[in-house]
This record gives C-alpha cells, sequence and structure tokens, in this order.
C-alpha cells in the first residue's frame, strides 16, 4: 500500500508547526502576488519582489528537491504541516489559490526569475475579475513553466457540489465547497490505493465502502484512511450549508455500506484511543444521526460492549425521532441524541449487564413503530396556527401568542404569518407582533433564514423601521448568501438618512467586502451624509472598495474632482470608464490634462473614444492640441495621408467643428471632407451620428 501524497495526508510524527524556512517562503510568496496584483506590468516593485521569493525558495529546494503546497479554503499544507487559518497573510494566499480552484501547487528545481514572474503574475489575477479562475483553464495553462506546476482541484467526478443550494456560478457560494470535494475525492483515492495523480473511477459511498472493506487493511492503509475520515467529521462539525448536508449523506451512506468488522478495524486504529474518541466526538457533532449509532455501535463491540445495549435501544428509538420527525420535536431529538452519545464516550467503561433473553425483547421494543396511541380528541388540541387565526379575530393578545407564532416561522410559514398581520384589523395583537417579529433572535432568524423571504421583510420592515437597521447590518457583515446581502443592501438603502450614519461606523471594519457592501448603501441613498469623508476610501488597495467610493464621493460635490481623476488615473478599466462618464457630463478643468492622456494613450479603444467626446464640450486649447494630435494627416509623396479610420478618428473629426475657426483645423477638415470614404468624409462635414 502507497500512502498518496494528498494535500490533505496527516503531518508526519512530531509536526506540529512550520519551520521559520517554510513560513518565511510562503509569507514572501503571498507579499509577492499582492504586489503583482497591485502594481501593473513592468513596475519596478515587481521584479525584486519576486527575487525574495526565489530567495526563500532555492534553499528549500535544495535541500528537499520539490516543494509542493497544498490549497485548502483558508489554509495550505506544507511539508504535512497546516498554516495557520488565523494568519491574516497566509490567510490571504490561501484564500487566492482557492478561488483559482487549484489543489496544488508544486515547485521544483530551476526556477528563474522569468518563470516565478510569470507565476506571480498569473496567481495576482483576481479569479472574480475575469470569471475563469486558473483551475479551469487547459492543461497546458497549468503546467507552461518548466519547474512550476499548478494541480486543479477535480470536480469533474464529484457529484456533491450538485446537492448544495445556489448556484454554482456564485464564486462566494463555491468557497468551502472545494474544501468538502477535496476530502470526498481523497478518501475514495485512498481507499482504491491509488497513484499520485491517477483519477478514482467513481465516487459513490457504495464503490468507496466496497474498496475499504475488500481491502486488506494494514496499519499504514488504515491510518490514512482514518486519518481522511477524521477531517471529515471535523469539516462536518464546523461547516453549515448545502455542501456540508450533502457530505453529511455521502457519509451516512458510507457507514451504512461498510461492513461491521471494517467499522471496528478502522475503529482501532492501533489502539489509539484518543484519536478514536476525537473522532467520534466530532462525529456526533456532525455527522448524521444514524451514521453516529453505527459508529458507536461498531466502537461497543470493538471495546467489548461499553456501552450498554439499553441504551443504545434508547439511542435508536431517539434518532427514529430526529430523522423523521418534524418541527420542534425534530430539533429538540436530533440535539438529545448527540447530547446522549457524547457523554457517553466521554467516559466509557460499563459493560451490559442484562441478560440474554431481555436484551432480545428490547431490542424488539426498540424497532418497533410509535410507541404510544394518540387519541382523536388529543390530535386537535389546540395548535400554533389555531391560536394565531383566534387572536386575529377576537382581537386578544392572550397567553402563548407570541410563541405560537414563533413556531409558525420555525416551520417556514414566515410569509404566512405577515400576510395575515398585514390584512388583520387587530390592533391590540398586530402591533406587539410585529416589534417582536422586528426585534431580537426572531427578526435575526428571519434574516439568516436562506433564501430570505424579501416580501414578508419589507412587511415588517414598514413596520418597523429604523430599528431594525442595525440588526440587518450585523447579518449583512457576516452573511455568505449574494441573495440575502442583495436584499439587505437595497432594504437599508431604503430606510432612508437613518442607515447612512449606521454605515458609515462599519466602515471601520478592515474586512474589504464590508466595506464595499457599507459603500453600496451610501451609493444608493438620495444624499450622503455630510459628515462621510468621501475622499478617504478613494485610495483603497482593492479594486472593489474602490469602484463604489468613487460612485459615492461622485455624489458628494466637495470630492467629485478628486473622485474623477482617481477614477482617471486608475489601472482598471471599469473604473477610468466610471470617471470618463462622469467627466463627460460635467468635466472640471484640473482633471482635464487626465481626460488628454486617456485620449491619446488609452488601453483601449472605448476608453480613447468616451475621452474625445469629453474633450468635444471644453474649448480650451489643450483639449485642441489633443485633438489636432489624434487627427493630423501626414504628408506622402504629394497626397496627405489621414489616420486610418477608427471609431476614435470619427469623433475627432467631428470634435473638431468647435474649433473650425482654427487655419490648422480647417486644413484637416477639408482633407477630410476630400476623402473617398463616406463616413470620414461626412463627420468632417459635421455629418453622422455619434453613437452611444
Amino acid at each position: 500500500m502507497t500512502q498518496p501524497t494528498d494535500a490533505f495526508s496527516a503531518p508526519q510524527a512530531g509536526q506540529t508547526a512550520l519551520s521559520r524556512d517554510l513560513s518565511d517562503f510562503l509569507v514572501e510568496l503571498s507579499i509577492a502576488i499582492h504586489k503583482h496584483a497591485m502594481y501593473p506590468e513592468g513596475h519596478p516593485s515587481l521584479v525584486p519582489a519576486a527575487d525574495r521569493v526565489l530567495q526563500r525558495l532555492h534553499p528549500l529546494l535544495i535541500r528537499h528537491g520539490t516543494l509542493s503546497l497544498g490549497v485548502a479554503r483558508n489554509q495550505l499544507v506544507i511539508e504535512g504541516v497546516a498554516t495557520d487559518p488565523k494568519n491574516p497573510v497566509l490567510l490571504d494566499l490561501a484564500g487566492r489559490l482557492h478561488r483559482h480552484e487549484l489543489g496544488a501547487v508544486t515547485f521544483k528545481g530551476g526556477v528563474d526569475p522569468v518563470q516565478m514572474h510569470s507565476v506571480l503574475s498569473t496567481l495576482a489575477v483576481e479569479s472574480d475579475r475575469t470569471g475563469k479562475p486558473i483551475g479551469r483553464g487547459p492543461a497546458s495553462q497549468l503546467a507552461q513553466w518548466a519547474n512550476v506546476t499548478l494541480y486543479p482541484v477535480n470536480f469533474a467526478s464529484l457529484e456533491i457540489v450538485g446537492d448544495a443550494e445556489g448556484s454554482a456560478g456564485d464564486e462566494e457560494e463555491r468557497e468551502g465547497r472545494s474544501q468538502a470535494a477535496s476530502l470526498w475525492v481523497g478518501l475514495a483515492r485512498a481507499a482504491m490505493a491509488l497513484e499520485e495523480g491517477e483519477e478514482p473511477p467513481s465516487t459513490e459511498p457504495g464503490v468507496v465502502a466496497e474498496a475499504i472493506d475488500n481491502s486488506e487493511g494494514g496499519g499504514a492503509y488504515d491510518q490514512v484512511i482514518v486519518g481522511y475520515l477524521l477531517k471529515i467529521a471535523d469539516e462536518l462539525r464546523t461547516k453549515k450549508g448545502g455542501e456540508a448536508i450533502a457530505l453529511k449523506n455521502r457519509m451516512s451512506k458510507l457507514v451504512q455500506q461498510l461492513d461491521g468488522g471494517t467499522i471496528q478495524r478502522l475503529l482501532s486504529m492501533g489502539g489509539d484511543r484518543s484519536q478514536r474518541r476525537q473522532f467520534l466526538m466530532n462525529a456526533a457533532e456532525g455527522m448524521a444521526v444514524d451514521a453516529v449509532l453505527e459508529l458507536v455501535k461498531a466502537a461497543s463491540d470493538e471495546q467489548e460492549q461499553t456501552v450498554s445495549h439499553s441504551m443504545l435501544r434508547m439511542l435508536t428509538k431517539m434518532a427514529q425521532h430526529a430523522e423523521s420527525g418534524s418541527g420542534e420535536r425534530q430539533a429538540l431529538a436530533d440535539s438529545a441524541v448527540r447530547e446522549q452519545i457524547t457523554d457517553l464516550i466521554k467516559d466509557w467503561s460499563l459493560k451490559d449487564p442484562n441478560p440474554d433473553a431481555y436484551r432480545q425483547a428490547l431490542q424488539r421494543m426498540s424497532m418497533t413503530g410509535p410507541m404510544f396511541a394518540v387519541t382523536t380528541q388529543a390530535k386537535f388540541q389546540p395548535e400554533p396556527k389555531r391560536m394565531f387565526e383566534m387572536a386575529l379575530e377576537v382581537n386578544e393578545m392572550g397567553e402563548g401568542i407570541e410563541r405560537a407564532v414563533t413556531e409558525l416561522v420555525n416551520e417556514g410559514r414566515l410569509k404566512y404569518v405577515t400576510k395575515s398581520l398585514n390584512e388583520a384589523e387587530a390592533p391590540a395583537v398586530t402591533e406587539p407582533l410585529w416589534q417582536a417579529l422586528g426585534s431580537g433572535s426572531a427578526f435575526e432568524d428571519i434574516l439568516t433564514v436562506e433564501p430570505i423571504d424579501a416580501e414578508a421583510l419589507d412587511l415588517i420592515l414598514s413596520r418597523v423601521g429604523a430599528q431594525a437597521t442595525e440588526p440587518m447590518l450585523d447579518v449583512l457583515a457576516e452573511s455568505e448568501s449574494q441573495q440575502t446581502r442583495s436584499v439587505l443592501i437595497d432594504r437599508l438603502a431604503k430606510l432612508g438618512p437613518q442607515a447612512g450614519p449606521a454605515a458609515i461606523r462599519r466602515l471601520d471594519d478592515t474586512r474589504w467586502f464590508v466595506q464595499r457592501n457599507m459603500l453600496l448603501i451610501l451609493a444608493q441613498l438620495p444624499e450622503v451624509p455630510g459628515d462621510f469623508d468621501a475622499v478617504a476610501m478613494l485610495n483603497h488597495s482593492d479594486d472593489r472598495v474602490r469602484r463604489v467610493a468613487i460612485e459615492v464621493a461622485l455624489k458628494v460635490p466637495a470630492a467629485r474632482e478628486r473622485a474623477i481623476a482617481t477614477a482617471l488615473a486608475d489601472p482598471e478599466d471599469r473604473l477610468v470608464r466610471i470617471g470618463l462618464s462622469a467627466a463627460l457630463e460635467s468635466c472640471p478643468e484640473a482633471v482635464l490634462p487626465l481626460v488628454v492622456r486617456t485620449a491619446v494613450d488609452g488601453s483601449t479603444e472605448e476608453q480613447r473614444w468616451i475621452a474625445v467626446r469629453v474633450l468635444a464640450q471644453s474649448r480650451s486649447k489643450q483639449a485642441l492640441e489633443a485633438l489636432m494630435r489624434l487627427a493630423a494627416p501626414r504628408r506622402r509623396w504629394l497626397k496627405w495621408k489621414l489616420p486610418s479610420k477608427t471609431k476614435v478618428f470619427l469623433a475627432v473629426l467631428r470634435a473638431l467643428q468647435s474649433h473650425g475657426s482654427d487655419p490648422r483645423v480647417k486644413q484637416v477638415l477639408a482633407i477630410a471632407a476630400r476623402s473617398r470614404d463616406p463616413e470620414v468624409a461626412a463627420a468632417a462635414k459635421g455629418g453622422g451620428e455619434v453613437d452611444d
């Protein structure tokens, strides 16, 4: 059995933290990529940054021959040791590689400055800007360097991501999915004893279970398999959402299809009790209840019935309620069975004292259907919906009405509740219930349900107004759902002036996406609060924040000139076009040199065309000189040669009409008017349409 050299393999014995030289290399790599993202090609800071990475890398390659980085969502794995997910520099590096859907990066001896600069430039491009993660690119792009190779995370054979809710194209919803997918594919590869680079023929739980059952086992094989089980259990313990549910379902199927003897063999793990206990503790928190019970039963048998059969039977009955119940009963049963299992695992000592016949009778009882018959009268006891409707009918709150509404909301009937309250003429009931829905934990629960019910939220906000601002901002700062963020930003902006100061206070949060979202709220307000420093965010390191900051500053008269100048000087095309559009409406004299520079040397034809349209509105000498530079014909033999016909050149000819008294302009327009090209001739005469 060859242990897979996977990015998620367990560290070697004794390794708990990165060595200093490895840590320094990763930090230098992260800084260099960040600089390549900030500065344009040819900037003097880029070559030294690449050289410093090579200075850290070469001693490592001399010692190891090759160096591989495994990529997880918020950490890297190098030399079998995972980086600290709380380290901001390494967290940023891991996140960037993860968003590119890369599973690993390998460096080999012989990496030169040219290769390193090319690699850094490739990794520096943000995937959400291009919409094309490197991991999805062609194989030739991933292996274009002789001594550096990028390995994609392969989702092709994995169906787990298809089970998750939401759009697979949303970058933020893909976060977390790579970790779950990599762990499951890694488990499948380890189970089938595949060599590095080989892909499993199938990742279905039944196929993986069969491979584990049919293996000969052995210490190395079992430790690798259990290593993946430990990591999956830990992943399910801490992660929520569609990808975690899909992974939980696959693990449940895997455990149920494994032979009991195989599970016992894996749980023994060479007699490592602490490792077994940790695995079961994590499994009790995150895996499906039926899978946890299978593991506990196998562990009980492996340790000679250290958990009594009576207790297992009780847990089985509780698990039935946890899996098939509904509403609050299901949640209580699920919580109770996990709590009981956790308490058992903490201290196993007692063997089963029951006689065999008694144990068998209890076993049959535990596997039967409902334990108690319910009378017809009991079926029609007051239920939340009936209590709620009666309260509205008689316009009396009564005891337990608020609790009944909470139960209805927890059952997913928020739309029914808000619609009923909106239509009812029972102020003694509706007013306190609106306040209850729009405040405290009840309101936070409503905001965190995905997808958020925008119609119900609007009804609540129409009653509670500004008091909902802070809870909505709290959820906005932490939500991973694009739909939730969009709904909350729109509703916060509609709350009016009171949302502005609250959003400004949140700009102290250093996370770029929080700052962007707060600025988006300010951008949608009819008027930006007067105490907001619109210039402070214009030079933010993240272009996504700068873009919104410029849009906000353009709404502030005192900051408008600075905003246009900042946009025109930005390397991002989208920001330049925002600045040009603002200048087209009204161009301050101070930014005219930047407009001229864009008209002459703009990076795209669209930029140059808009800049020419801005110059057409100016009567300054500076604007005229720029237009003449773009339109001046060249003497060739006995004829004048006009510049090539482009969208920009036609716009220049039309713009020169406003400077028709200048002799040079008259000469250029006369030459152009005699052109055999009808569009050029028409533009020189002031005709033709200006494309929007």
